[in-house]
C-alpha cells in the first residue's frame, strides 16, 4: 500500500512538473524542510504530538513575549513563502503552498483578533503532553522521563503567565478549565508514580522529579482556584458573533463554499432525512406497533419508533468491551467488500479515556504523528462510572446497537483510524501536520453511509447485501447529527440561538436523548466551527464522488476512489477535487 502510494505521489507530481517549473519546486521543497524544523522550535508541543521529539523538555511560557515570537515568525515565514509563484509549483506543492500560508495567517489571526488567550482558560492546560510523553514508547522510560523532568521545570512560570493573560473569561470556558486541569493532576501522581516504578533510573532522580512534579501539582491547584475565586460579574459571552466566526470558518475549514451556503444545505439534508425517516417508520409500524395508531405528526412517529428501538443495548459495564468486539468484524467486511485497503501493522489500541481529556466528547481518536507513524493508535471511550441510572439509561439509548456500530465505523474502521493511517503515509509532512478538519471529520462521516450503502449490519454477517430498516432508521438518526452540528453551531455562534431552542433542534428534530444533547450544549457552548466540519466535509466529499463517478463511468471503482482520495493527505477537500477531477 505504502508504495503504491508513493507511485500514485511520483505520478502526479511529475505530471504537475510537466507544467511547473522544476527548478522552483525543488526550491520550494527545501524551503518546506526549513520551515517545519523553524515551526517546532515555535510549538515544541505540537512537534512532540506529532512524533518530533526534540524539544520535549521545552514548555513554552504562554506570555506577551512568546506571541510577539509566534506573530514575528508567522510574519517572516509569510514573506519566504511568498517569494515563490504559485502558478510555477506541480500541483501537490500548490496544495502545500496553500495550507502553509493559511496555517500562519489563522496563527496571527488567533493571536490578534481571536485573541482566546484572554477569554478561554481551557487553552492552559499542561496535562495531555505530558501524559504523552509516559503513555507513548517512541524513546526508553528512563529517557522520557528525563525530558519529563526537564519539561515540568516551566509549569509554575506557564500558569502564572495564564493568569495574568486571562480577562473576562466566558463561564462556560472557565469552568471546564477547572474540571480538565483538576482532572488531570493524575497525570503528575497516579500516571508519574507508575512510571517511576518501572523506572531504572537512580532512587535520587526519582525524588527529584517527585519533588518537581509536587511543584506542578501546586501549580495546576493554584490556577484552578484562582479560576473558582475570579471576580468576573459580566463574563464574555462564549459565543464568536458572525463575523469572527465566519473567518474563523474560513481558517479551519477550507471550504470550497461560503459558512452560509452550506448552512442552507444542511438545512435542506435535513428535511430529506426526516423524509426517509418516516418512510421507514411506516414500513416497521406494524411490526413494531401492530395495530396502533400513528400520530398525525411525521416527527412524533419517528420518535415514538427510534425510542422502541433504542431499548435495545449493551449494559454499562460492557460498553468498552463491545467497541473492542466490533473492530474485527468491521476490518473483515471491508476486505470481504474490498472497499479499501487496511495496513495490518498498525494497532489500534481501545481505552478508556483519559481523564485529562474528558468533558468534550464521548469517544475519540489518538492518532501517532507523521515521525511516530509505528506508535499506537488510541480509540479513547468515555467512562459511566459514577453516573445514575437514569443519565447512564439515556446515553445508552443514545449509543443503542445499531448506532454504536455507526460510532466504531467513524471513529475506527474504515473512519478515524484508517484515515489517519494513510496520512502518514503521505510524503508531504505539511499535508499531515496541517491537516485540514473537515476532510478528517468528513471522511469519517462519508465512511458511515458509505458501509451502509455496501450492505453493512453486524446481525446480518459479511455477505449482507443491504442493511436492515432498523440500521437505517438509525443511521439517519445519526447523520441528523452531524448535520445538525452544523446547523446548531451556526445557529449559536452566528444568529444567537438560545439553549431553549438548541435542545428543541437536537431533542425533537434530531432525536436526541436528553443526556447527549446536553452534553452537545456544553460541546458548542466550549467550542466553535469545529461542529460544522462533520457535515461540510461529508458533503464535499460526497459530491466529489457522485462527480467522479459521473466523469468515468465504467471505469468507476469504489475503492480506487478512496484510496486516490486518502492518498493526498489530510489536505482540505477543493484541492483535492481540484486533483481528482483533472
Amino acid at each position: 500500500m505504502k508504495h503504491g502510494i508513493l507511485l500514485l505521489f511520483a505520478l502526479l507530481s511529475f505530471n504537475g512538473l510537466l507544467k511547473a517549473d522544476a527548478a522552483m519546486d525543488a526550491k520550494f521543497n527545501k524551503y518546506k524542510e526549513a520551515f517545519v524544523l523553524e515551526l517546532w522550535k515555535v510549538y515544541p508541543g505540537w512537534a512532540s504530538s506529532v512524533g518530533y521529539h526534540k524539544y520535549d523538555n521545552v514548555l513554552i511560557v504562554p506570555n506577551e513575549a512568546s506571541r510577539k515570537n509566534e506573530v514575528a515568525f508567522c510574519n517572516k515565514q509569510l514573506a519566504e513563502l511568498h517569494k515563490f509563484q504559485l502558478t510555477g509549483l506541480a500541483d501537490l506543492n500548490k496544495i502545500d503552498y496553500h495550507l502553509i500560508e493559511n496555517q500562519l495567517k489563522y496563527a496571527v489571526w488567533g493571536v490578534n483578533e481571536l485573541m482566546a488567550w484572554q477569554w478561554d482558560p481551557t487553552s492552559y492546560n499542561v496535562c495531555g503532553g505530558f501524559a504523552d510523553m509516559l503513555g507513548n514508547t517512541y524513546a526508553p522510560l528512563d529517557t522520557r522521563l528525563k525530558s519529563f523532568k526537564a519539561r515540568m521545570a516551566n509549569v509554575p512560570a506557564f500558569y502564572a503567565a495564564a493568569k495574568l493573560n486571562i480577562k473576562n473569561p466566558t463561564r462556560e470556558h472557565t469552568k471546564l478549565a477547572i474540571e480538565q486541569n483538576l482532572g488531570g493532576i493524575s497525570v503528575f501522581e497516579k500516571d508519574l508514580d507508575a512510571a517511576l516504578a518501572e523506572s531504572k533510573l537512580p532512587a535520587a532522580e526519582k525524588q527529584a522529579i517527585k519533588a518537581t512534579a509536587a511543584k506542578c501539582v501546586t501549580a495546576i491547584q493554584g490556577f484552578a482556584e484562582y479560576l473558582k475565586m475570579l471576580n468576573n460579574p459580566t463574563p464574555r459571552s462564549f459565543r464568536l458573533g458572525k463575523s469572527l466566526y465566519d473567518q474563523k470558518f474560513d481558517f479551519e475549514i477550507q471550504a470550497g463554499s461560503t459558512a452560509d451556503n452550506i448552512f442552507s444545505k444542511a438545512t435542506n439534508h435535513k428535511k430529506m432525512l426526516h423524509e426517509h425517516m418516516f418512510a421507514l417508520t411506516k414500513q416497521l409500524w406494524v411490526r413494531y406497533f401492530g395495530s396502533r395508531e400513528m400520530p398525525a405528526d411525521n416527527l412524533k412517529a419517528i420518535k415514538m419508533m427510534i425510542d422502541t428501538i433504542s431499548v435495545k443495548h449493551v449494559n454499562a459495564s460492557e460498553f468498552q468491551q463491545q467497541i473492542e468486539q466490533q473492530i474485527p468484524f468491521l476490518t473483515e467486511f471491508i476486505k470481504h467488500k474490498n472497499l479499501i485497503y487496511i495496513d495490518p501493522s498498525k494497532p489500534l489500541v481501545v481505552r478508556r479515556e483519559p481523564e485529562y481529556m474528558a468533558g468534550v466528547a464521548g469517544a475519540s481518536i489518538n492518532a501517532p504523528g507523521p515521525y511516530d507513524k509505528n506508535g499506537n493508535t488510541y480509540y479513547n471511550v468515555g467512562s459511566l462510572d459514577g453516573w445514575d441510572a437514569e443519565k447512564a439509561e439515556s446515553y445508552l439509548r443514545e449509543y443503542n446497537h445499531y448506532i454504536l456500530q455507526i460510532l466504531n465505523i467513524h471513529e475506527a474502521i474504515p473512519g478515524h483510524y484508517t484515515q489517519l493511517v494513510y496520512a502518514n503515509q503521505s510524503p508531504s509532512i505539511i499535508k499531515s501536520i496541517l491537516g485540514n478538519n473537515a476532510m478528517i471529520e468528513g471522511w469519517a462521516v462519508y465512511t458511515e453511509r458509505m458501509m451502509l450503502e455496501n450492505g453493512y449490519d453486524g446481525d446480518r454477517g459479511l455477505d449482507s447485501k443491504d442493511a436492515s430498516q432498523e440500521m437505517w432508521l438509525m443511521y439517519d438518526k445519526w447523520n441528523l447529527r452531524s448535520t445538525c452540528n452544523f446547523i446548531l453551531d451556526f445557529n449559536v455562534h452566528a444568529r444567537e440561538m438560545s439553549k431553549e431552542q438548541a435542545m428543541n433542534l437536537l431533542m425533537n428534530e434530531a432525536f436526541q436523548e436528553k443526556a447527549e444533547a446536553e452534553g452537545k450544549w456544553r460541546r458548542v457552548s466550549v467550542s466553535q466551527v469545529q461542529l460544522a466540519c462533520y457535515f461540510t466535509g461529508f458533503n464535499e466529499i460526497y459530491e466529489l464522488r457522485t462527480d467522479m463517478e459521473r466523469k468515468q463511468r465504467k471505469a468507476y471503482d469504489l475503492k480506487k476512489f478512496h484510496e486516490q482520495f486518502l492518498g493526498y493527505g489530510s489536505a482540505p477537500i477543493k484541492y483535492i477535487r481540484e486533483m481528482m477531477m483533472k
